[in-house]
């Protein structure tokens, strides 16, 4: 008998920390394009993040391709998360008016391409509490064989929040940088202890691995419940960075910005990019890019629909740098900003450039490259940073009540600077 409650503890224990440390994620290599973004009539909408009003008539939806030729028994369930995003102590039926297991039986095969795959759909249940969410898809009713998981957050409008673009405060930071200031008010809310109660989380192009929680406030005002966060340390100044680079990859018959050549063959495409070579030392540039997200579209088939008419092609990308011990990646929405293991590049010793090749499907394609220090991605090296640059932001306000299990995002504000995109 305590050998079964040791093992029953243990099983208990390894699900929770599997929880704990779900984030945005393919467990498999035949599961390509994972999108998730509010549905939207204008054609752009999956560029849109993953944030919808808990009072929002839109729909939240997951979109992803199996490369096979019959479809499979996928199901995805919902995990609500807290600020930090582990799983929080709510129940299912705590958040879900319905039995959170879901079939994901909205599929098309793929029209007349030369890898097969199948295309799947997936809108997303309404949800009765706000905060952050994973959705987790796995084969068959075996919760343990995850085929990927995506993260996405439901907000409501309890606080009113303020947030502004303005010059960093500190002298270093001004030719480079962007500071985002905030403002929250929370006379809505029954706030006991706002240093401890209320956290602000503040992101830059939907990169959560850059995001930053906010410290202590520069002002608070518990009399007219207004806590400010104007600081002078660089806390809340981002690094600007540089216009994204891209590749068309909407062509097979010919070939799209940056892409070098073409080649098609019965059963598979290739293309390679045009090399790339470090740009830090050049001038800022102002041209139109996607804040690292990408595209699926085709040009090769007018009035189609490109999430089943897409073909899918073999990538190479080469970056001309003198080589390092110091391994180089590329970062991108499309490389889960440079989680993915093909995101390293590998130093080709003929050409003498680095090197890596990823299956895209056709559309456009943001990226840029950076090196790995401290668990973070630097891109400034190679693309160097600018104010000017065109960036978005998101600011993201949690509130945990008294005695609550759960944190509530309680605000929401999606900041465009230097916005020049259509």
């Amino acid at each position: 008998m305590k050998r079964l409650l040791t093992v029953l503890f243990l099983s208990m224990f390894l699900i929770h920390s599997s929880y704990a440390q779900l984030d945005d994620k393919v467990f498999k290599d035949h599961i390509q394009s994972v999108r998730i973004f509010p549905l939207g009539a204008a054609f752009d909408s999956q560029l849109d993040a993953p944030s919808v009003s808990i009072s929002d008539s839109r729909s939240l939806i997951l979109l992803f391709d199996d490369i096979a030729y019959d479809p499979e028994l996928y199901t995805a369930k919902l995990i609500h998360c807290d600020a930090n995003w582990q799983q929080s102590q709510l129940k299912d039926n705590d958040f879900l008016d319905s039995f959170n297991e879901f079939n994901v039986q909205d599929y098309d095969y793929s029209v007349n391409t030369r890898l097969p795959y199948i295309h799947y759909r997936f809108t997303l249940p309404k949800v009765t509490k706000s905060g952050n969410y994973i959705v987790k898809v796995f084969k068959g009713r075996d919760e343990s064989d995850v085929i990927l998981t995506k993260r996405f957050m439901v907000y409501e409008e309890l606080f009113t929040v303020g947030a502004s673009i303005v010059p960093p405060a500190r002298t270093q930071d001004r030719r480079s940088g962007q500071q985002i200031d905030v403002i929250v008010n929370y006379s809505k809310g029954e706030v006991m202890d706002p240093l401890n109660q209320v956290k602000v989380v503040i992101r830059q192009n939907q990169r959560w691995g850059q995001a930053r929680l906010l410290g202590e406030p520069t002002f608070l005002n518990e009399s007219s419940k207004v806590i400010r966060y104007q600081n002078f340390d660089g806390s809340n100044t981002f690094s600007a960075g540089n216009e994204f680079r891209f590749i068309d990859l909407r062509f097979i018959r010919a070939t799209g910005v940056n892409v070098a050549s073409i080649e098609v063959q019965p059963d598979v495409i290739y293309a390679d990019a045009l090399v790339d070579k470090p740009r830090e030392s050049e001038v800022y540039s102002q041209y139109l890019d996607l804040n690292g997200q990408y595209l699926v579209n085709t040009n090769d088939r007018p009035g189609g629909d490109p999430e089943v008419e897409s073909e899918y092609i073999l990538t190479t990308f080469r970056f001309s740098a003198p080589e390092n011990s110091q391994p180089i990646y590329l970062v991108g929405s499309f490389t889960n900003w440079g989680a993915i293991p093909e995101a390293k590049l590998q130093w080709n010793k003929e050409l003498k450039v680095y090197e890596t090749t990823l299956l895209l499907k056709q559309g456009w394609y943001d990226y840029q490259y950076a090196y790995l220090s401290d668990q973070q991605f630097d891109a400034e090296e190679f693309e160097g940073s600018f104010f000017e640059t065109e960036n978005e932001y998101e600011v993201f306000v949690y509130f945990r009540a008294l005695g609550s299990r759960y944190d509530q995002l309680v605000g929401y504000v999606y900041l465009h600077p230097n916005r020049r995109r259509l």
